[in-house]
């Protein structure tokens, strides 16, 4: 059986944004009017999660009155656009004393569906329930799920009902771990990595886990992220080279067909901020980025500006104890990255934001009505805030700086 790695772990801890603190009632009178015809973004900040509208007004923290739940994260959208999908967890068991990698996945979960408009509370996956830790991982429509199940610290997707009913292998055991999963435009296969001895590798199957195709896959190499393009012909996924990455800052772009063919690198150099992080010496935070499509077939990254260097290091020689194991060096750090448009077809990049001193931007998703594009930015010694630009890079504006100006992370629009 393949076990937890250390970016496993990571992904586990980190992969979805946490949400939390507003009533019901506010966000209904907040989305009144003109509203209606904003584009709204969640985003993460202290523990909670915020709603905010595209132009920066309306926002608000969702709370949700359930005891004995220290975080909540958002983690799917039905196709109504109002229905949220949602992972509560209770206090870790995992702590001083308790390794992480042996007590966190004791931690008891709960996924829940809520109503952003009439704020119904409902937990589901009760059922037959397989474990104490299950995660959601991909709505495949409103009536079921694929949900990560670890046991003894082995992870399986399971695909089932919203109430966990007629729950069936999606992945096996001995697979690998699964992770990082995409639905394809048309609703009929899902994409997913895997990480197995030899490295990570790129996986397409329908929706069943049956028909699986390898579209990446060499020993050494972690394949991540991928997905789908708008017209689902293409996959874009990233390659980072651990052996000589060990803290996996940095990686490569790469496009394929579902099937595996037409394999080609779009960039070189390890060319994207691959293992986002950033903070101050004691209030840091980051997890990996991912690659996002715009609506006529560019994809958004962010690209490491020349000879750019993290502020965190990683230290490959100490002993992983807290699954970030890095040091504090902004006397180090020199560079940044900026947010840039990239052209499968041709390989050409558009660079749309550009700093002077140089920041750290990260994680750019168009908005579902293509008129701006969201993004974190961090200067190297500070925690994120949450900023918005035109698709050109013209007039970019900070939304949020988070609760009590304590940084904000993983901005994801709201399906229409």
């Amino acid at each position: 059986m393949i076990r937890y790695t250390r970016r496993q772990f990571i992904s586990l801890a980190m992969a979805a944004p946490v949400l939390a603190g507003v009533s019901c009632r506010q966000l209904r009178n907040a989305d009144q009017g003109s509203a209606a015809n904003r584009s709204r973004i969640f985003f993460v900040s202290g523990g909670k999660t915020a709603l905010i509208n595209e132009d920066g007004t309306g926002l608000r923290y969702l709370e949700f009155n359930i005891p004995n739940q220290s975080t909540w994260q958002a983690c799917g959208f039905f196709s109504d656009g109002r229905r949220v999908l949602f992972l509560s967890m209770e206090p870790r068991r995992d702590g001083p004393g308790k390794p992480f990698n042996e007590y966190y996945t004791q931690t008891p979960t709960h996924i829940w569906v809520y109503d952003l408009e009439s704020g119904r509370l409902e937990e589901i996956v009760t059922r037959n329930r397989l474990a104490v830790f299950c995660t959601p991982q991909l709505l495949l429509n409103d009536h079921r799920l694929l949900v990560q199940v670890v046991r003894n610290k082995v992870g399986q997707i399971f695909s089932m009902n919203l109430d966990g009913s007629d729950a069936r292998e999606f992945t096996r055991a001995n697979d690998g771990f699964p992770y990082g999963l995409s639905l394809s435009p048309n609703g009929t296969r899902v994409a997913y990595h895997l990480a197995a001895g030899s490295g990570y590798q790129i996986w397409t199957s329908n929706c069943d886990g049956g028909e699986r195709k390898q579209v990446a896959a060499r020993p050494g190499h972690i394949y991540f992220g991928p997905v789908w393009s708008p017209d689902g012909q293409w996959l874009a996924y990233e390659d980072c080279e651990p052996a000589r990455d060990p803290g996996h800052d940095w990686a490569d772009i790469y496009i394929a067909r579902p099937d595996g063919s037409e394999q080609r690198a779009l960039t070189q150099g390890q060319s994207m901020w691959f293992a986002a992080t950033y903070g101050t010496r004691l209030n840091h935070g980051g997890g990996s980025n991912i690659l996002a499509w715009t609506r006529d077939g560019a994809l958004l990254f962010p690209r490491r500006r020349p000879d750019s260097r993290v502020p965190w290091e990683f230290q490959a020689q100490r002993p992983d104890t807290d699954h970030f194991n890095r040091e504090f060096k902004p006397e180090l750090a020199r560079g940044g990255t900026e947010i840039c448009r990239l052209e499968p077809r041709d390989g050409s990049i558009s660079r749309l934001t550009n700093s002077q001193p140089p920041v750290w931007d990260f994680r750019a998703s168009e908005s579902p009505n293509a008129r701006r594009i969201v993004f974190c930015r961090a200067v190297t010694d500070g925690m994120p805030a949450i900023w918005n630009m035109d698709p050109d890079g013209r007039n970019a504006r900070e939304l949020a700086k988070g609760l009590n100006s304590s940084g904000a992370d993983h901005p994801r629009w709201l399906p229409r």
